[in-house]
């Protein structure tokens, strides 16, 4: 059994991601390296995981839900890395991948990695372009999808082999160094089926709606939970479609304005680098097709 590396993420009930991740996890570290915790002990995340490692806990509501989230992960990943080399921590919707151009997968490349350090992928978010992608995400997502926009908000420090804090959200740790490694990736999949976006939208702002809070001021709760957030889901994704489309895949520029801006984020004992939003968006090369 390999102890290279393994990943944890939260879910409450959304089965769409956990089904995606339990597939894309799985076949790269093992589903016995897998582990999810179960936010309010949902059996449909029982049973879908029940070849992984599941962690049930309460799902009372809470307006500090975000905060209270990831004092739990950075417990779990201080915990696991007694075990492991790298430890993956995020979101049931964000998905660490290599390009396929490397001829290495995810636990070949982290092999081949020293550990004690903190990993920062580059942040891409799978976009669902209404107007060209009418097939529906089945047992792959890249491949019924091909659209990505840059998401700098998106290139989390999030494989950790080394002890350090991780920050509410998962944007930013202690650790002083930038590792960004050409050909690594986070994709973000919140944007890459619009139906699933729908649903996945309702169920939070039923959260927002049962803690009793009617904005992101009140709560310790991302502002993309709330209805006030929310906008119209159509015209969203319609407005994909006016995105400015680059030619080609160099990544390069954008890990080099990284690492060129990377430093202190003020006294919090955190580090950051800046996030420049670009209205961008890009063709994965067919390389990337089947890979989640």
């Amino acid at each position: 059994m390999q102890s290279t590396a393994c990943a944890i993420t939260m879910v409450r009930d959304d089965l769409f991601f956990l089904r995606i991740w339990l597939d894309y996890y799985g076949r790269m570290l093992g589903p016995a390296n897998c582990y999810v915790v179960n936010h309010g002990r949902g059996e449909g995340v029982a049973t879908m995981a029940r070849k992984a490692n599941v962690i049930g806990i309460p799902g009372e509501h809470h307006r500090n839900f975000d905060a209270k989230r990831w004092r739990l992960l950075n417990g779990l990943v201080a915990g696991l890395r007694s075990y492991y080399d790298h430890v993956i921590v995020g979101d049931v919707d964000e998905i660490v991948a290599v390009d396929p151009q490397t001829g290495k997968n995810l636990l070949q490349f982290l092999s081949g990695r020293r550990a004690n350090r903190v990993f920062t992928p580059l942040g891409l978010e799978v976009i669902h372009r209404i107007d060209r992608e009418a097939d529906p995400v089945s047992d792959r997502v890249l491949g019924p999808r091909r659209h990505v926009r840059l998401a700098p908000h998106y290139s989390k420090p999030c494989v950790v082999s080394t002890a350090t804090k991780i920050a509410r959200g998962g944007h930013y740790t202690q650790y002083d160094t930038l590792n960004a490694p050409d050909n690594l990736y986070l994709f973000h999949l919140k944007f890459c089926d619009f139906p699933a976006y729908a649903e996945a939208m309702d169920r939070r702002n039923a959260v927002t709606e049962a803690v009793g809070v009617e904005s992101v001021s009140e709560a310790a709760i991302g502002r993309h939970w709330f209805a006030e957030a929310r906008g119209d889901d159509r015209a969203l994704f319609e407005a994909f479609a006016d995105l400015p489309m680059a030619e080609g895949f160099d990544m390069k520029p954008y890990r080099r304005e990284m690492a060129e801006s990377f430093g202190p984020r003020g006294d919090t004992g955190f580090y950051e680098f800046d996030r420049v939003e670009r209205d961008l968006q890009f063709v994965l090369p067919e390389r990337f097709t089947g890979l989640f």
